[in-house]
Protein backbone atom coordinates (compact mmCIF):
# COMPACT_ATOMS: atom_id res chain seq x y z
CA UNK A 1 0.00 0.00 0.00
CA UNK A 2 1.71 3.68 -0.90
CA UNK A 3 1.92 5.99 1.96
CA UNK A 4 0.30 9.42 1.63
CA UNK A 5 3.41 12.44 0.58
CA UNK A 6 4.41 13.44 3.85
CA UNK A 7 3.53 16.94 4.70
CA UNK A 8 6.10 19.23 4.74
CA UNK A 9 6.86 21.55 7.63
CA UNK A 10 5.71 24.58 6.61
CA UNK A 11 8.97 26.31 9.12
CA UNK A 12 10.99 25.07 5.84
CA UNK A 13 9.25 27.73 3.85
CA UNK A 14 10.29 30.14 6.44
CA UNK A 15 13.71 28.96 5.97
CA UNK A 16 13.98 30.62 2.47
CA UNK A 17 11.28 33.20 3.22
CA UNK A 18 11.76 34.16 7.09
CA UNK A 19 9.32 37.02 7.43
CA UNK A 20 6.65 34.38 5.89
CA UNK A 21 5.32 37.04 3.06
CA UNK A 22 4.62 34.15 0.67
CA UNK A 23 1.89 32.48 3.19
CA UNK A 24 0.90 35.86 4.03
CA UNK A 25 2.20 36.04 7.68
CA UNK A 26 4.51 39.83 7.23
CA UNK A 27 6.93 38.41 10.58
CA UNK A 28 8.84 40.35 11.59
CA UNK A 29 12.49 39.88 11.42
CA UNK A 30 13.02 35.93 12.76
CA UNK A 31 15.25 32.79 12.99
CA UNK A 32 14.11 29.24 12.50
CA UNK A 33 15.29 27.19 15.56
CA UNK A 34 15.91 23.79 14.76
CA UNK A 35 16.31 20.36 17.71
CA UNK A 36 19.21 18.08 18.33
CA UNK A 37 19.66 15.11 16.37
CA UNK A 38 18.93 11.25 17.30
CA UNK A 39 15.56 11.54 17.26
CA UNK A 40 14.03 7.83 17.45
CA UNK A 41 10.58 7.73 19.54
CA UNK A 42 7.90 6.90 16.91
CA UNK A 43 5.74 10.07 17.42
CA UNK A 44 9.13 12.51 17.08
CA UNK A 45 10.51 10.61 13.99
CA UNK A 46 9.26 12.46 11.42
CA UNK A 47 10.07 15.34 12.97
CA UNK A 48 13.66 16.17 11.93
CA UNK A 49 12.84 19.12 10.84
CA UNK A 50 12.60 22.90 12.24
CA UNK A 51 10.84 22.66 15.38
CA UNK A 52 9.90 26.71 15.54
CA UNK A 53 10.32 30.09 14.32
CA UNK A 54 11.00 33.12 16.65
CA UNK A 55 11.27 36.77 16.40
CA UNK A 56 15.27 38.18 16.55
CA UNK A 57 13.48 41.24 19.00
CA UNK A 58 11.08 41.59 21.45
CA UNK A 59 7.57 42.70 20.13
CA UNK A 60 4.88 44.51 22.18
CA UNK A 61 1.42 44.51 22.56
CA UNK A 62 -0.69 43.58 19.83
CA UNK A 63 1.91 41.50 18.21
CA UNK A 64 0.54 37.97 19.28
CA UNK A 65 -2.57 38.69 17.92
CA UNK A 66 -1.85 40.58 14.77
CA UNK A 67 -0.01 37.09 14.50
CA UNK A 68 -2.55 35.12 15.05
CA UNK A 69 -4.94 36.37 12.48
CA UNK A 70 -2.79 35.95 10.20
CA UNK A 71 -2.16 32.50 10.48
CA UNK A 72 -6.02 31.34 10.52
CA UNK A 73 -6.07 33.78 7.26
CA UNK A 74 -3.37 31.97 6.08
CA UNK A 75 -4.49 28.35 7.31
CA UNK A 76 -0.31 27.55 7.53
CA UNK A 77 -0.72 24.71 10.39
CA UNK A 78 0.87 27.30 12.64
CA UNK A 79 0.60 28.18 16.36
CA UNK A 80 1.79 31.29 17.70
CA UNK A 81 2.74 32.08 21.40
CA UNK A 82 5.18 34.40 23.39
CA UNK A 83 8.77 32.68 24.50
CA UNK A 84 9.77 35.22 27.35
CA UNK A 85 13.59 35.54 29.11
CA UNK A 86 14.66 36.33 32.34
CA UNK A 87 18.04 37.20 33.86
CA UNK A 88 20.66 34.44 33.06
CA UNK A 89 18.03 32.84 30.77
CA UNK A 90 18.65 34.91 27.94
CA UNK A 91 17.38 32.96 24.30
CA UNK A 92 17.19 29.72 26.30
CA UNK A 93 15.40 28.55 22.71
CA UNK A 94 19.04 28.80 21.17
CA UNK A 95 20.67 26.38 24.12
CA UNK A 96 19.94 23.23 22.74
CA UNK A 97 17.11 22.69 25.67
CA UNK A 98 14.67 21.49 23.27
CA UNK A 99 14.28 18.08 22.98
CA UNK A 100 11.24 16.46 21.27
CA UNK A 101 12.71 13.06 20.57
CA UNK A 102 12.43 12.58 24.59
CA UNK A 103 8.46 13.15 24.61
CA UNK A 104 5.94 10.24 23.78
CA UNK A 105 2.48 11.51 21.57
CA UNK A 106 0.00 13.36 23.79
CA UNK A 107 -2.71 11.29 22.23
CA UNK A 108 -1.44 8.07 24.08
CA UNK A 109 -2.34 9.43 27.21
CA UNK A 110 -5.90 10.53 29.24
CA UNK A 111 -6.53 13.18 31.35
CA UNK A 112 -7.46 11.16 34.83
CA UNK A 113 -4.75 9.15 35.02
CA UNK A 114 -1.72 11.37 33.94
CA UNK A 115 -3.14 13.39 37.26
CA UNK A 116 -3.69 10.63 39.63
CA UNK A 117 -0.28 9.52 38.74
CA UNK A 118 0.86 13.41 39.41
CA UNK A 119 -1.11 13.54 42.64
CA UNK A 120 -0.10 10.18 44.27
CA UNK A 121 3.30 11.35 43.59
CA UNK A 122 3.00 15.00 45.53
CA UNK A 123 0.48 14.57 48.36
CA UNK A 124 2.32 14.14 51.86
CA UNK A 125 3.16 11.21 53.43
CA UNK A 126 0.84 9.98 56.50
CA UNK A 127 3.73 10.08 58.93
CA UNK A 128 3.76 14.54 58.23
CA UNK A 129 0.22 14.07 60.50
CA UNK A 130 -2.29 16.65 60.11
CA UNK A 131 0.23 19.95 59.97
CA UNK A 132 0.56 22.41 57.24
CA UNK A 133 3.22 20.28 55.61
CA UNK A 134 0.61 16.67 56.41
CA UNK A 135 -3.10 16.68 55.91
CA UNK A 136 -3.34 20.41 56.23
CA UNK A 137 -1.37 21.40 52.75
CA UNK A 138 -3.72 19.09 50.37
CA UNK A 139 -6.91 19.88 53.29
CA UNK A 140 -9.94 19.84 52.39
CA UNK A 141 -8.57 16.44 50.28
CA UNK A 142 -7.38 13.54 51.12
CA UNK A 143 -5.07 11.30 49.98
CA UNK A 144 -6.93 10.00 47.28
CA UNK A 145 -7.42 11.57 44.13
CA UNK A 146 -10.28 13.86 43.96
CA UNK A 147 -11.32 13.64 40.64
CA UNK A 148 -11.68 16.37 37.90
CA UNK A 149 -13.14 19.49 38.32
CA UNK A 150 -16.26 20.33 36.63
CA UNK A 151 -16.11 21.44 32.98
CA UNK A 152 -17.48 25.15 32.90
CA UNK A 153 -18.90 27.38 29.76
CA UNK A 154 -17.27 30.00 28.93
CA UNK A 155 -19.11 33.44 28.41
CA UNK A 156 -16.57 35.17 26.33
CA UNK A 157 -14.38 33.58 22.99
CA UNK A 158 -11.36 32.07 24.97
CA UNK A 159 -8.84 33.38 21.81
CA UNK A 160 -9.93 37.00 22.62
CA UNK A 161 -9.49 36.05 26.22
CA UNK A 162 -5.75 34.69 25.22
CA UNK A 163 -4.86 37.89 23.41
CA UNK A 164 -6.16 40.40 26.06
CA UNK A 165 -4.25 38.54 28.75
CA UNK A 166 -1.16 38.50 26.47
CA UNK A 167 -1.13 41.94 25.93
CA UNK A 168 -1.47 42.66 29.94
CA UNK A 169 1.15 40.25 30.91
CA UNK A 170 3.27 42.55 28.23
CA UNK A 171 1.91 45.74 29.64
CA UNK A 172 2.89 44.52 33.07
CA UNK A 173 6.31 43.50 32.33
CA UNK A 174 5.25 39.64 33.35
CA UNK A 175 6.99 38.40 30.30
CA UNK A 176 10.15 39.81 29.88
CA UNK A 177 11.73 40.23 26.50
CA UNK A 178 9.12 38.49 24.62
CA UNK A 179 9.24 37.15 21.48
CA UNK A 180 6.92 35.76 19.05
CA UNK A 181 6.96 32.09 18.27
CA UNK A 182 5.87 29.79 15.52
CA UNK A 183 5.39 26.28 16.38
CA UNK A 184 3.47 23.50 14.06
CA UNK A 185 1.04 22.28 16.06
CA UNK A 186 -2.33 21.12 15.51
CA UNK A 187 -3.38 23.24 19.04
CA UNK A 188 -1.93 25.05 21.35
CA UNK A 189 -1.90 22.87 24.01
CA UNK A 190 0.51 20.50 21.80
CA UNK A 191 3.00 23.50 21.42
CA UNK A 192 5.26 23.01 24.59
CA UNK A 193 5.04 18.82 23.44
CA UNK A 194 5.78 19.83 19.80
CA UNK A 195 8.87 21.80 20.15
CA UNK A 196 10.34 19.51 23.11
CA UNK A 197 9.91 22.27 25.67
CA UNK A 198 11.65 20.79 29.07
CA UNK A 199 10.58 23.08 31.61
CA UNK A 200 8.72 20.66 33.74
CA UNK A 201 11.75 18.46 34.14
CA UNK A 202 12.10 18.40 37.39
CA UNK A 203 8.29 17.20 37.87
CA UNK A 204 7.76 15.60 35.02
CA UNK A 205 10.14 14.68 31.86
CA UNK A 206 7.61 13.91 29.09
CA UNK A 207 6.06 16.96 27.95
CA UNK A 208 2.99 14.90 26.35
CA UNK A 209 1.51 14.39 30.20
CA UNK A 210 1.66 17.95 30.73
CA UNK A 211 0.23 18.57 27.25
CA UNK A 212 -2.68 16.34 27.83
CA UNK A 213 -4.10 18.04 31.03
CA UNK A 214 -3.43 21.40 29.02
CA UNK A 215 -6.12 19.62 26.11
CA UNK A 216 -8.62 18.83 28.88
CA UNK A 217 -8.21 22.28 30.34
CA UNK A 218 -8.62 23.94 26.93
CA UNK A 219 -11.86 22.01 26.73
CA UNK A 220 -13.17 22.70 30.38
CA UNK A 221 -12.09 25.71 30.82
CA UNK A 222 -11.49 27.63 27.72
CA UNK A 223 -7.83 27.78 28.22
CA UNK A 224 -5.50 28.62 26.30
CA UNK A 225 -1.74 28.71 26.08
CA UNK A 226 -0.09 31.97 25.74
CA UNK A 227 3.39 32.18 26.74
CA UNK A 228 6.39 29.76 28.06
CA UNK A 229 9.59 30.50 29.49
CA UNK A 230 12.41 28.33 30.56
CA UNK A 231 10.30 26.73 32.96
CA UNK A 232 7.09 28.66 32.97
CA UNK A 233 3.82 28.59 31.53
CA UNK A 234 1.30 31.09 31.21
CA UNK A 235 -2.43 29.94 30.57
CA UNK A 236 -5.28 32.13 29.94
CA UNK A 237 -8.73 31.12 31.52
CA UNK A 238 -12.29 32.30 29.30
CA UNK A 239 -14.47 29.81 32.34
CA UNK A 240 -12.33 30.10 35.46
CA UNK A 241 -14.26 28.69 38.26
CA UNK A 242 -15.71 31.83 40.08
CA UNK A 243 -16.07 29.98 43.70
CA UNK A 244 -13.73 28.82 46.47
CA UNK A 245 -16.19 25.38 46.45
CA UNK A 246 -15.39 25.50 42.41
CA UNK A 247 -12.17 26.49 42.34
CA UNK A 248 -10.88 23.42 44.96
CA UNK A 249 -10.92 20.52 42.51
CA UNK A 250 -9.13 22.92 40.12
CA UNK A 251 -6.60 23.82 42.40
CA UNK A 252 -6.21 20.47 42.89
CA UNK A 253 -5.72 19.67 39.44
CA UNK A 254 -2.69 22.68 39.66
CA UNK A 255 -1.10 21.01 42.99
CA UNK A 256 -0.52 17.61 41.07
CA UNK A 257 0.17 19.23 37.78
CA UNK A 258 3.08 22.10 39.57
CA UNK A 259 3.50 21.33 43.03
CA UNK A 260 6.50 24.13 43.25
CA UNK A 261 3.12 26.33 42.73
CA UNK A 262 1.97 24.83 46.15
CA UNK A 263 5.11 24.22 48.11
CA UNK A 264 7.13 27.22 46.94
CA UNK A 265 3.95 29.95 46.98
CA UNK A 266 0.77 29.53 48.50
CA UNK A 267 1.45 26.73 51.19
CA UNK A 268 -1.55 24.82 50.97
CA UNK A 269 -4.06 23.91 47.80
CA UNK A 270 -7.14 26.05 49.83
CA UNK A 271 -4.83 29.02 50.13
CA UNK A 272 -3.85 28.37 46.55
CA UNK A 273 -7.38 28.14 45.53
CA UNK A 274 -8.29 31.51 46.99
CA UNK A 275 -5.03 33.37 45.89
CA UNK A 276 -4.98 31.90 41.91
CA UNK A 277 -7.78 30.00 40.34
CA UNK A 278 -11.07 31.96 41.96
CA UNK A 279 -12.17 33.80 39.37
CA UNK A 280 -8.84 34.30 37.62
CA UNK A 281 -8.61 34.49 33.84
CA UNK A 282 -4.77 33.70 34.42
CA UNK A 283 -3.10 30.43 35.33
CA UNK A 284 0.61 30.45 35.50
CA UNK A 285 3.16 27.94 36.80
CA UNK A 286 6.29 27.51 37.58
CA UNK A 287 8.75 24.41 37.91
CA UNK A 288 11.39 24.61 40.52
Amino acid sequence: MTKPPKKQNVLSLLAEDPQGRALGLDLPPGAIITGSAGRTLPWSAARREPLLWVSDEPVGVGALAACRARIAGAGAGLQAVLLHERRGLEGWWTRDELRPAAMSDPDDHHVEPVLREFWAGVVPDPEEGEGPDGAGLIAPFGRDWPGLAEHRTPREDPEEVALALADELIRDGVLPGPRLALVPAGRGADVPTAMGWQGAANHENDTALLTTVVRSWEERFGARVVALGFDELHLSVAAPPPTRVAALPVAAEHFAFCPDNVWQGSGSVRAYADEAVTGLGHWGFWWD
